[in-house]
C-alpha cells in the first residue's frame, strides 16, 4: 500500500482514481471543487449536516505526517432492500490534514427499478468529529434500474486538529460505516441536527 500523500497532485488523482474506479488513493492538498462549497455536506457527527467546506481551508490543511490512521469501511443492506451493496477497499490509510478518495459499489439485482436511501456512521463516535466528508452518496435517494450497476465515491478528510485531541491519543483505527434502505414515497430519513 502507499504511503499517505505519496500520489501526485489531486486533481489528477482523483479524476484517475473515479475514471479507473481504483479503491484509495490519499489526495494530498486540495482537490474540492469550487461548485462544491456551498453545497450542504455531511461530518461525522452521528450524521450531523453542515454548510459547506471551505475549499481554503481543504487546500491549506498541513497534513500530520507523522499520525498515520486505518480506516476500514463496513456495508450493510437493511433486509427490505434487494441490493448488492459493498465498499470497493476494505481498508486505507490517511493521515490528519489530507483528503482521501474511496468507493462503494452497489447493484440492483432485480428486474425492477428500486430507489434506496442510505445514513452513515463513525466508529469510534468521538472520532466522528474530525471525521469530514466533502462528497458522499448519504442522505440522497439513489436509483438504480434492473441489473444497474454504480460506483459511488466518498471524498472524505481527517481534521489535523484530530492529532492534537488528547481524546484521539490511542485512536488509530476509525471505520466508516453505511447502512441502504429501500425509499418509501413521500418518507424521508431525518437529517440529525435539522427539523
Amino acid at each position: 500500500m502507499e504511503a499517505p500523500g505519496s500520489t501526485p497532485g489531486p486533481g489528477r488523482a482523483a479524476a484517475a482514481a473515479a475514471e479507473e474506479h481504483k479503491p484509495f488513493h490519499a489526495l494530498a492538498g486540495g482537490g474540492l471543487a469550487a461548485a462544491e462549497q456551498d453545497r450542504p455536506h455531511t461530518t461525522g457527527l452521528g450524521g450531523s449536516v453542515v454548510v459547506g467546506h471551505a475549499s481554503d481551508q481543504i487546500e491549506n490543511m498541513v497534513p500530520v505526517k507523522d499520525r498515520i490512521i486505518k480506516v476500514t469501511f463496513n456495508a450493510d443492506v437493511h433486509a427490505s432492500l434487494q441490493w448488492n451493496f459493498r465498499p470497493q477497499q476494505t481498508e486505507i490509510y490517511v493521515v490528519p490534514g489530507e483528503t482521501a478518495l474511496a468507493f462503494y459499489k452497489a447493484k440492483n439485482p432485480t428486474d425492477k427499478p428500486v430507489i434506496g436511501i442510505s445514513t452513515y456512521n463513525v466508529v469510534p463516535f468521538e472520532a466522528g468529529q474530525y471525521f469530514n466528508k466533502i462528497q458522499c452518496f448519504c442522505f440522497e435517494e439513489q436509483r438504480l434500474n434492473p441489473q444497474e450497476e454504480v460506483d459511488m465515491p466518498v471524498f472524505f478528510y481527517i481534521d489535523p486538529e484530530f492529532a492534537e485531541d488528547p481524546r484521539m491519543v490511542n485512536v488509530d483505527l476509525i471505520t466508516l460505516s453505511y447502512t441502504f434502505f429501500e425509499a418509501k414515497e413521500g418518507h424521508k430519513l431525518p437529517i440529525p441536527g435539522y427539523n
